[in-house]
């Protein structure tokens, strides 16, 4: 058997890298497939395989190598599964834009809840800066007042004028870097000003409803010239949590898992429960409101089973 990089995922189809340049269109075994729990697609970018080449020169998969660490989200059709966004990646980047679609409440926290679990290192970059005004400047103001102490970086950059790509250059540098983000936040866009080369597609904001519209349909990654890779993934348009257990959630806050532990019972879900360390530090201010409402705000998704997507009201 040969072994390889999952360098795209089609559903079905996957681009295996053998060596630099050197790709195979994969199928997944077929018993592989069905041995895959409540997971929509069992192989993910970045994943490393042992396939076989076929009499017609495509290859079969027939065997996922351990992962180090992987971000998976519910799957958008199947609540009680989950999807692969990438595997084996080094930093997720999350990209957002204060307005041009505006930033919806909770996504950056909900998206925080998928990279958690391994401690993935993410950088909240705030896209399009070229285009903020002084009330959207003060918002990243508030955004760095919340998210910089709890150890996640805040970066404003335009693909446009410059602002903040040096440091981003400097951020994927001989990294493997996932870029996440709604649609319509200039996600392409800022790929292809690292890499004018890749001259990945793009769409603007549609003028009837002022959203984005995807341009990335399949999680794809790419080699940068300069050291590194890039794992592009479509827009984002929902973001819900049924396949968590609210202890799942509480772990993934830092700041209320760390303030957590001082609970008077040890299975607190920081709601209604006496002696809860966590409401005591809301109530002092030393834990945001914000990112409090939004942890409450999951509990009750996950536990009656509803479902948030990204919405012009919400």
């Amino acid at each position: 058997m040969k072994q390889g990089t999952v360098f795209k995922s089609t559903g079905s189809w996957y681009q295996v890298r053998q060596a630099a340049d050197d790709f195979i269109a994969c199928r997944m075994a077929g018993k592989k497939r069905l041995d895959a729990d409540r997971i929509t697609n069992p192989v993910g970018v970045g994943d490393e395989v042992l396939f076989t080449v076929e009499s017609d020169g495509t290859g079969t998969i027939r065997e996922i190598l351990p992962r180090r660490n992987y971000v998976v989200r519910q799957s958008p059709r199947q609540k009680h599964q989950v999807h692969f966004l990438a595997t084996n990646i080094d930093q997720a980047l999350l990209v957002v834009t204060v307005i041009e679609p505006r930033l919806k409440v909770g996504f950056i926290d909900r998206f925080l809840v998928m990279t958690e679990p391994y401690e993935i290192p993410t950088v909240i970059v705030l896209n399009k800066c070229d285009l903020y005004d002084d009330d959207a400047w003060e918002s990243v103001e508030a955004l760095k007042a919340l998210y910089e102490p709890l150890g996640y970086r805040i970066l404003p950059c335009s693909a446009l004028n410059g602002v903040g790509m040096p440091e981003i250059r400097s951020l994927l540098k001989d990294k493997r870097s996932l870029f996440a983000g709604q649609s319509g936040v200039g996600k392409s866009t800022l790929i292809n000003a690292v890499e004018p080369a890749l001259s990945l597609r793009t769409h603007q904001l549609s003028e009837f409803s002022g959203k984005g519209q995807h341009t990335t349909t399949f999680a794809e990654m790419f080699t940068l010239e300069g050291g590194g890779e890039i794992i592009d993934t479509p827009g984002i348009k929902t973001l819900s949590f049924n396949h968590l257990t609210v202890q799942d959630v509480s772990h993934n806050f830092r700041e209320i898992f760390r303030v957590g532990q001082h609970c008077r019972f040890g299975n607190c879900t920081h709601r209604q429960e006496p002696g809860c360390a966590v409401k005591q530090a809301v109530e002092k201010g030393e834990i945001s409101q914000i990112r409090y409402m939004n942890y409450l705000q999951i509990l009750d998704e996950i536990e009656n089973q509803k479902y948030w997507e990204l919405r012009e009201d919400v």
